[in-house]
């Protein structure tokens, strides 16, 4: 027997596995990882002591008797997964995407829990650390597993669908972003759709966007189900954006918590993959309608002051343009913009600033607030209000009170929009 065999037979006896020694969980498996800033291997007794069960590291830290020395704690964490999803026999979703995997991940989970036993990636666990987490957390009880999976260089999905081998596969959309890592739009492409060329060879089923030429285009050759606004196997359309959408799918009413006319597609690839899994379409209603949005995504909010749109969780060029056609589209006598920048887009990034404030332009809302160096660089004839931070941001607020507005909030990850709320939500 292997030490990764020998791994994979001690994690079956918890199905438990813990990374970090400030939560162990008890009777788990800790793979004591390292990255730039921690390395696991130091904590090695530590989990132990907090009621770790084994220990696998790749620094000779002690001889204790539970601790498993391997060449890369990493590398034996992904053998292991890969172990245990040849051991399942289950469908595995998989879904990548530029734009809204983590709300169509979360609206699956929903439409399918109706119905059958279902696990799903937690949070945003979808990279090459989180995917085979995900993997492990599958249980035997579990009937469908949903796998989140995302890139921001060349190869990556490639490389989790070799962990996660998806039975099913969902490409939300292909757009600008993580442009540093990939290089070009070309290297995005490439990289979205080796989860295609994964269930193409091995004879899996797609749900495709087929309002997407370019989706459509790279899905020939396999068995797919299809979605979009007028063809498809599920057609569906907005008849309601104030403040949640409602849409109409297949001679269904579909009424949801959810805000902005772009989550129109994440709705009816959750409805596809209920349908093709013999969800009845009532449930699909119910757990689409009981969903609420969270961490920052598409989330509405109604203060004393204003009603907020808050997409803070992250952003780039295509989900930039999309939230601010979706306000565009919503009738409020007071629009206000409040936007960071859009990080990782390399030599694109001041260009797409400036396209972003073409729009903005476009559209004339009451008060637009850009907040970040990139916003300021490229407003160049200064027609908005651009700060540097947050900071500033709140100087501003505090003395400038905005009140009976519909407002947006949106940035990338690292710009924190969120924490402007309060000082809107006066």
């Amino acid at each position: 027997m292997n030490t990764i065999e020998n791994i994979y037979n001690l994690y079956k006896e918890s199905f438990l596995v813990s990374t970090d020694t400030r939560n162990i969980i008890p009777n788990s498996i800790f793979f004591a990882l390292k990255g730039d800033n921690f390395n696991g291997n130091k904590f090695a007794i530590d989990a132990l002591n907090k009621g770790a069960s084994w220990v696998i590291c790749d620094e000779k830290i002690s001889e204790h008797e539970r601790i498993i020395i391997v060449d890369d704690v990493l590398k034996s964490l992904q053998d292991v997964a890969k172990m245990h999803r040849s051991s399942l026999s289950i469908p595995i979703i998989g879904i990548t995407g530029t734009n809204g995997k983590t709300t169509t991940k979360e609206l699956i989970f929903a439409v399918l829990s109706s119905k059958y036993k279902v696990q799903a990636t937690k949070g945003n666990l979808n990279n090459h650390i989180g995917v085979p987490l995900s993997i492990l957390s599958i249980l035997p009880e579990h009937e469908i597993a949903i796998i989140e999976m995302g890139a921001n260089h060349i190869g990556e999905i490639a490389e989790l669908c070799e962990i996660s081998q998806p039975t099913h596969g969902i490409v939300t959309n292909i757009g600008k972003a993580h442009l540093e890592g990939f290089g070009s739009i070309e290297g995005v492409i490439k990289t979205k759709k080796a989860l295609y060329d994964y269930i193409i060879r091995t004879n899996g089923t797609l749900f495709v966007d087929n309002d997407s030429s370019l989706l459509s285009e790279l899905s020939i050759g396999t068995k797919k189900i299809t979605y979009g606004s007028s063809h498809g196997d599920i057609c569906g359309e907005i008849i309601d954006n104030i403040p949640y959408i409602s849409i109409k799918a297949n001679n269904h009413l579909f009424k949801t918590h959810i805000v902005g006319s772009y989550n129109l597609k994440n709705i009816l690839a959750a409805i596809s993959v209920g349908n093709y899994f013999n969800v009845p379409f009532e449930k699909i209603q119910k757990a689409i309608q009981n969903y609420i949005p969270s961490n920052n995504r598409s989330q509405f909010i109604e203060s004393a002051t204003n009603k907020i749109i808050l997409d803070a969780y992250n952003a780039n060029p295509s989900s930039m343009m999309e939230a601010i056609k979706n306000i565009a589209s919503i009738k409020h006598d007071k629009k206000v913009l409040i936007l960071g920048d859009m990080l990782e887009l390399g030599e694109e990034s001041l260009k797409e600033h400036k396209i972003i404030i073409s729009k903005i332009e476009e559209i004339k809302p009451s008060i637009a607030i850009l907040v970040g160096e990139i916003f300021i660089q490229a407003d160049e004839q200064n027609k908005y209000l651009c700060f540097a931070t947050n900071k500033e941001v709140v100087e501003y607020l505090t003395s400038n009170h905005i009140k009976n507005s519909l407002i947006l909030l949106k940035g990338s990850r690292g710009i924190k929009m969120e924490t402007l709320l309060p000082y809107i939500s006066l």
